[in-house]
């Protein structure tokens, strides 16, 4: 039988993907959370590929990169698309969201205390042009699929990644962010109200990011 180990910190972050992904599947894993502490011994181990977290172990065999883990999981789950050119179409979405993060993150890193600036400013100027432009493309994709999903008729890693960070911006920024595209905030609220997803936001530590 498999095992499987993630390493991450004690909040969503970049490791909740994976989180989701093994809750959807109801497969069991350890769940290792580290504090800043912890992390700097761990580090120093040198068991993550690239000094960095989060970490999935696989029989004791480490992968890096929380894109690479979750595409790993959900092909192991069969949540990575039914043919080729769905996984093909999730990965291409898994990458534009990088774009959309990397454009959003000056804002983002002030917002949630990461970094100091205008927030306010950084709002307007940065992270609301990002926001319209990349959640206009996950609008298109959702249309265009016409099942509630973003890739095909059936579930994918990219909307447990992208419903999400959806949750988090409405309950940081607010419904009124959503105004030009509602059928994202109801993607969100659909996607995390499948039982298994529904189970573990319930049960998940409580954690601000």
């Amino acid at each position: 039988m498999v095992s499987y180990k993630l390493t991450y910190f004690d909040g969503r972050g970049a490791g909740e993907i994976c989180r989701q992904i093994f809750a959807f599947a109801e497969k069991k894993y350890e769940d290792n959370r580290l504090s800043d502490e912890e992390w700097a011994k761990f580090k120093a181990t040198g068991k993550s590929p690239y000094n960095q977290l989060p970490l999935l172990e696989v029989d004791g065999k480490p992968l890096a990169q929380s894109h690479s883990m979750a595409r790993y999981l959900a092909r192991e789950f069969g949540i990575n698309g039914k043919t080729h050119w769905e996984e093909a179409q999730v990965n291409s979405l898994a990458d534009q969201f990088k774009d959309y993060y990397s454009e959003a993150r000056p804002y983002l890193a002030v917002k949630l205390g990461y970094t100091e600036g205008d927030a306010d400013e950084l709002y307007k100027t940065v992270y609301l042009p990002a926001f319209k432009k990349h959640y206009g493309f996950l609008s298109n994709a959702l249309k265009a699929s016409g099942k509630g999903f973003l890739v095909g008729d059936s579930l994918t890693w990219i909307d447990l990644l992208v419903a999400q960070h959806s949750a988090d911006l409405l309950a940081r920024e607010g419904e009124s962010l959503f105004k030009d595209v509602p059928e994202i905030k109801t993607h969100s609220q659909d996607i995390q109200a499948i039982p298994q997803i529904k189970k573990w936001i319930e049960k998940r530590p409580v954690s601000d990011w």
